[in-house]
């Protein structure tokens, strides 16, 4: 998880698109998006997809607890944060794939996509 959060420290999020939620003069302010980069980063790396699972990893999970410094969006907030991102996200999950290679973390080869095997074109 330490590289998740490296790799985010690493990236300026201005140049991805992601369309930030005004902070509202009422109620609680909006997550940092770098909330959500993490919580989807983290689902990526263990195959977690739906956001009430990946809102489950991050009240039983440790390693989320420390990622997220113990912030804790339901469920709503991180189904909607894909939502208003999908360009965005796939372009940031092609960066991590290759900050991933670079850092030696995975070899790049091959790739697993619902059971299918496939040669990665990275």
């Amino acid at each position: 998880m330490r590289f998740t959060d490296a790799f985010l420290k690493l990236i300026d999020l201005s140049k991805f698109d992601f369309a930030v939620k005004t902070i509202n003069s009422e109620g609680r302010p909006s997550f940092n998006s770098k909330v959500f980069l993490k919580i989807y980063l983290y689902g990526y790396h263990n195959g977690v997809r739906s956001g009430r699972d990946l809102e489950k990893e991050c009240l039983r999970n440790i390693e989320m607890q420390w990622l997220l410094k113990d912030i804790r969006p339901n469920y709503d907030s991180i189904s909607d944060f894909r939502k208003d991102n999908p360009t965005a996200l796939k372009k940031l999950f092609k960066l991590f794939v290759s900050f991933l290679k670079d850092a030696d973390l995975i070899g790049g080869e091959t790739i697993a996509i619902d059971g299918f095997l496939a040669v990665a074109k990275i």
